[in-house]
């Protein structure tokens, strides 16, 4: 008998993300737990500014990987960048008027 081929990843599968990337997301489910700042915890985990971690972070959300790694996570922070960005559209429109 010959060994199965591995299949191939598809956009769904989980290990497709960095290392740095599931850091990143796992992280995020329980920042609120670390001792100190979420801002002085980023810095000492990962290196990089606050900016930069949000601006990964906001990738990852529409990362299909990202989705099957942290369901509940991916799609709360979704519903809260649509939330805040129905906010923003609103207030322009509120001021043209």
């Amino acid at each position: 008998m010959s060994a199965a081929a591995p299949e191939p990843r598809t956009a769904l599968d989980a290990s497709a993300l960095s290392e740095r990337d599931t850091a990143i997301l796992d992280f995020e489910d329980s920042w609120w737990a670390a001792p100190r700042g979420k801002d002085a915890e980023v810095m000492e985990r990962f290196g990089i500014t606050s900016t930069v971690y949000h601006q990964i972070l906001n990738r990852l959300l529409d990362d299909p990987a990202a989705l099957a790694h942290k369901p509940l996570l991916v799609k709360r922070l979704r519903r809260l960048r649509a939330a805040r960005r129905d906010h923003r559209s609103a207030g322009r429109l509120k001021s043209v008027r």
